[in-house]
């Protein structure tokens, strides 16, 4: 019993593992073109294994690395794989100096890129008043519009990676990034500006999109956590640090710099990853050793043994088609997504108001209001800390009973404060900013706004992953196009509402908003199981 006991739980490690490494390497699990993806339990592989003899396998009936390659083989001599467990073309097998070094520069550029977002926020009434606009709506999508470029940008940028490596990715969407940037700090007009700034947002996405899956590749899961966290810190502090830095700089040296800033660092960290990195995506490492030994030994029958079985136009229809299906047609995907989508979006309007707001009300200079985004990030970084405590504490605590579900992703302790945070927040920040207490205030009011916003996004991202297990990553991807989307979009009414409204009824409009949604993951809380499980709301993929 004991060691039917042991195998069953060494098959749910291991299916855990595919899991999560397809997910972090930013697809779903059930599309066979990576080493951690599902082989079919029918498969001429497994088969194979499983017929192996038991003189080949350790004390625990495992079979080796060396075992499972000869297996391979033996149904297929024209497959090529790697020259044994320690072959050094393996980026598993890389030195540890080498892989933190790629941590730290894949780090600065997936830092650049988010802070790119709103660095450039404080200097939009310089920008409004040097191309001579007036619109509201031209204010706030100057900013915004890169956001749009986060949701469009991972649809392409996901399934590239799969078919010719990151390395080639990140370079190409370096290089346009930088040049993108460039173009910007020149502009001669405001559609110029906007135009680039959409597409420097498309390509600026790649260190987000594909990140993960350079940390995955390089790392077994057991080690992963480090190297996640640091690599995290870019996407999540960068939109709060930028604008801080961004207001003095644009009171010193005036709007253009910011971008002359932005093209400076990426095109050195852009450097620092072209010269001192390497591939690190196994069937592209595999492909490229399959095409040398076919030129060396003119077999073309030689395969790599990741090569994906899937054409490229499937995979891009795939990518693009499936996150859609389950935005529309999954109640789960769509309500979790419209939540975290308006959390977003007033997040994002935020940012694209409140230098006018404090200009305006506050009298603060154009190096000052940077500080007023302090507030979000300090909310951002106690949701955080929130989370880290205690998310875990409830999900081992189930572990103990034996009954985890992915519900459990969605406790009351920290769904319900988070709902409410947010709407708190926008209440206090309007009303306050609007009676002109003192500057603090409306600062204390972002800070819940952060916190909120976090904590929602945070908790059903982790359920969403939980829930659909091997589609995590398309109905990641369904939740990140909503949500870019309305950061795009929603902060375009956000003056005009201010103007129309006031800064009081205008951001209580968005709190009653805040309030409508609250019930939603509660909802998912206590309901969500019911709906996973009925086959009216399955969809077919």
């Amino acid at each position: 019993m004991a060691t039917y006991e042991n195998r069953a739980r060494e098959a749910r490690d291991l299916k855990d593992e595919r899991l999560e490494t397809a997910f972090e390497q930013g697809h779903d699990a059930d599309v066979p073109y990576n080493l951690e993806t599902y082989i079919p339990p029918t498969s001429d592989l497994e088969k194979s294994v499983h017929s192996t003899p038991a003189s080949t396998r350790d004390d625990d009936g495992n079979l080796g690395e060396e075992t499972q390659a000869a297996a391979v083989h033996e149904i297929d001599p024209n497959i090529v794989d790697w020259d044994g467990p320690d072959d050094p073309e393996n980026p598993m097998n890389w030195p540890v100096k080498k892989k933190w070094r790629l941590i730290f520069i894949l780090a600065l550029v997936t830092l650049v890129t988010p802070l790119a977002s709103s660095f450039f926020a404080p200097g939009v009434p310089q920008v409004m008043k040097s191309f001579g606009a007036t619109s509201n709506i031209i204010a706030a999508l100057v900013v915004s519009i890169y956001i749009l470029g986060f949701a469009i940008g991972p649809l392409i940028i996901a399934p590239m990676s799969e078919l010719v490596g990151r390395y080639h990715i990140y370079n190409i969407c370096n290089l346009l990034f930088v040049i993108f940037t460039i173009a910007c700090a020149v502009s001669s007009n405001m559609n110029m500006l906007i135009a680039f700034r959409f597409l420097a947002g498309c390509v600026g996405s790649s260190p987000v999109t594909i990140g993960g899956g350079t940390i995955a590749d390089i790392f077994p899961r057991d080690q992963r956590a480090g190297a996640m966290a640091i690599w995290a810190m870019g996407p999540l502090l960068g939109p709060v640090v930028g604008p801080v830095c961004g207001g003095f700089l644009v009171q010193a040296k005036g709007w253009r710099w910011v971008f002359w800033i932005l093209a400076i660092f990426s095109a050195f960290f852009a450097m620092l990853l072209l010269t001192l990195t390497n591939e690190t995506y196994a069937p592209a490492i595999l492909e490229r050793k399959a095409a040398r030994l076919r030129k060396s030994t003119g077999n073309p029958n030689l395969r790599s043994r990741l090569k994906s079985p899937i054409p490229p136009k499937e995979l891009f229809i795939m990518s693009i088609v499936r996150p859609m299906k389950m935005l529309i047609f999954s109640p789960i995907v769509f309500l979790m997504s419209l939540y975290v989508a308006i959390n977003y979006g007033i997040l994002y309007l935020l940012f694209t108001t409140i230098t006018f707001v404090f200009e305006d009300q506050y009298h603060f200079s154009s190096g000052a209001v940077g500080l007023a985004f302090i507030g979000t990030g300090v909310g951002m970084l106690s949701g955080m800390a929130a989370l880290g405590i205690m998310s875990d504490k409830i999900i081992k605590k189930q572990e103990a009973k034996g009954n985890v579900k992915p519900e459990h992703r969605l406790p009351l302790l920290l769904t319900l404060p988070g709902g409410i945070a947010l709407p708190l927040g926008i209440f206090l920040y309007g009303w306050t900013a609007d009676k002109h207490v003192h500057w603090i205030a409306p600062i204390i009011g972002t800070a819940f706004i952060g916190l909120g916003n976090l904590t929602g996004m945070m908790t059903i991202q982790t359920y969403l992953v939980d829930a659909f297990t091997v589609h995590a990553a398309s109905a990641i991807a369904a939740n990140t196009v909503l949500r870019s989307m309305f950061g795009a979009f929603i902060p375009l009414a956000g003056l005009s509402l201010y103007d129309k409204l006031g800064l009081g009824w205008g951001n209580s409009l968005l709190g009653f908003v805040g309030l409508v949604i609250i019930p939603v993951p509660i909802f998912f809380r206590y309901y969500g199981e019911r709906i996973r499980t009925d086959k009216r709301f399955q969809v077919r993929l």
